[in-house]
Protein backbone atom coordinates (compact mmCIF):
# COMPACT_ATOMS: atom_id res chain seq x y z
CA UNK A 1 0.00 0.00 0.00
CA UNK A 2 1.20 3.50 -0.86
CA UNK A 3 2.02 5.95 1.95
CA UNK A 4 0.12 9.21 2.37
CA UNK A 5 3.23 11.37 1.89
CA UNK A 6 2.20 12.27 -1.66
CA UNK A 7 -1.06 13.88 -0.51
CA UNK A 8 -1.52 17.63 -0.40
CA UNK A 9 -4.34 20.11 0.19
CA UNK A 10 -5.65 23.41 -1.11
CA UNK A 11 -6.98 26.24 1.03
CA UNK A 12 -10.14 27.98 -0.20
CA UNK A 13 -10.70 31.22 1.64
CA UNK A 14 -14.02 33.03 1.28
CA UNK A 15 -15.31 36.15 3.00
CA UNK A 16 -19.07 36.54 3.04
CA UNK A 17 -21.80 38.76 4.39
CA UNK A 18 -25.01 37.44 5.83
CA UNK A 19 -25.66 33.95 7.04
CA UNK A 20 -24.79 32.08 3.85
CA UNK A 21 -21.59 32.07 1.84
CA UNK A 22 -23.51 32.79 -1.36
CA UNK A 23 -24.64 36.23 -0.15
CA UNK A 24 -21.91 38.69 -1.02
CA UNK A 25 -18.80 36.57 -1.36
CA UNK A 26 -15.15 37.48 -1.75
CA UNK A 27 -12.85 34.68 -2.80
CA UNK A 28 -10.06 33.86 -5.20
CA UNK A 29 -11.84 35.15 -8.32
CA UNK A 30 -12.73 38.57 -7.00
CA UNK A 31 -9.33 38.89 -5.28
CA UNK A 32 -7.68 38.26 -8.66
CA UNK A 33 -9.91 40.87 -10.30
CA UNK A 34 -9.18 43.47 -7.61
CA UNK A 35 -5.44 42.82 -7.89
CA UNK A 36 -5.81 43.46 -11.61
CA UNK A 37 -7.74 46.70 -11.03
CA UNK A 38 -5.00 47.85 -8.66
CA UNK A 39 -2.31 46.95 -11.21
CA UNK A 40 -3.92 47.98 -14.50
CA UNK A 41 -6.41 50.64 -13.36
CA UNK A 42 -9.26 48.91 -15.17
CA UNK A 43 -11.73 46.11 -14.46
CA UNK A 44 -11.88 45.38 -18.18
CA UNK A 45 -8.08 44.98 -18.37
CA UNK A 46 -8.09 42.82 -15.23
CA UNK A 47 -10.79 40.57 -16.71
CA UNK A 48 -8.95 40.26 -20.03
CA UNK A 49 -5.72 39.31 -18.24
CA UNK A 50 -7.42 36.25 -16.69
CA UNK A 51 -9.46 35.47 -19.81
CA UNK A 52 -12.77 36.36 -18.18
CA UNK A 53 -15.59 38.13 -19.96
CA UNK A 54 -15.94 41.72 -18.80
CA UNK A 55 -19.67 41.14 -18.24
CA UNK A 56 -18.89 38.27 -15.85
CA UNK A 57 -16.26 40.31 -14.00
CA UNK A 58 -18.73 43.19 -13.67
CA UNK A 59 -21.43 40.81 -12.37
CA UNK A 60 -19.11 39.24 -9.79
CA UNK A 61 -18.04 42.63 -8.45
CA UNK A 62 -21.61 44.00 -8.36
CA UNK A 63 -22.91 40.90 -6.54
CA UNK A 64 -20.17 41.14 -3.92
CA UNK A 65 -20.78 44.87 -3.47
CA UNK A 66 -24.52 44.31 -3.11
CA UNK A 67 -23.98 41.59 -0.52
CA UNK A 68 -21.43 43.56 1.47
CA UNK A 69 -23.31 46.84 1.26
CA UNK A 70 -20.31 48.89 0.08
CA UNK A 71 -18.35 49.45 -3.13
CA UNK A 72 -15.10 47.63 -3.81
CA UNK A 73 -14.22 49.61 -6.92
CA UNK A 74 -14.46 53.30 -7.81
CA UNK A 75 -15.52 53.51 -11.44
CA UNK A 76 -14.51 56.51 -13.52
CA UNK A 77 -15.96 55.63 -16.92
CA UNK A 78 -13.45 55.54 -19.75
CA UNK A 79 -10.69 56.65 -17.37
CA UNK A 80 -10.76 53.28 -15.59
CA UNK A 81 -11.21 52.12 -12.03
CA UNK A 82 -9.46 52.16 -8.68
CA UNK A 83 -10.03 50.24 -5.48
CA UNK A 84 -12.05 51.84 -2.73
CA UNK A 85 -10.55 51.91 0.77
CA UNK A 86 -12.82 48.97 1.65
CA UNK A 87 -11.81 47.08 -1.49
CA UNK A 88 -8.13 47.58 -0.74
CA UNK A 89 -8.59 46.55 2.90
CA UNK A 90 -10.48 43.37 1.99
CA UNK A 91 -7.91 42.45 -0.65
CA UNK A 92 -5.03 43.00 1.77
CA UNK A 93 -6.78 40.93 4.47
CA UNK A 94 -7.50 38.18 1.95
CA UNK A 95 -3.87 38.04 0.83
CA UNK A 96 -2.50 37.97 4.38
CA UNK A 97 -4.96 35.31 5.56
CA UNK A 98 -4.37 33.22 2.47
CA UNK A 99 -0.61 33.16 3.11
CA UNK A 100 -0.82 32.73 6.89
CA UNK A 101 -3.59 30.16 6.62
CA UNK A 102 -1.70 28.11 4.04
CA UNK A 103 1.48 28.16 6.13
CA UNK A 104 -0.32 27.08 9.29
CA UNK A 105 -2.38 24.42 7.54
CA UNK A 106 0.63 23.04 5.67
CA UNK A 107 2.37 22.52 8.99
CA UNK A 108 -0.69 20.89 10.58
CA UNK A 109 -1.31 18.78 7.49
CA UNK A 110 2.21 17.39 7.75
CA UNK A 111 1.65 16.61 11.43
CA UNK A 112 -1.73 14.97 10.94
CA UNK A 113 -1.38 13.15 7.63
CA UNK A 114 2.10 12.89 6.25
CA UNK A 115 3.87 12.00 9.49
CA UNK A 116 1.71 8.96 10.04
Amino acid sequence: MKSMKHLDFQLRLTFFAGKRADEGTFGKGIATLLRGVAEYGSLNAAAKKIHMAYSKAWRIVKEAEAGFGFDLINRDGARGSTLTAEGRKLLEAYEVLEIEGAEFLQSRFKELVRAR
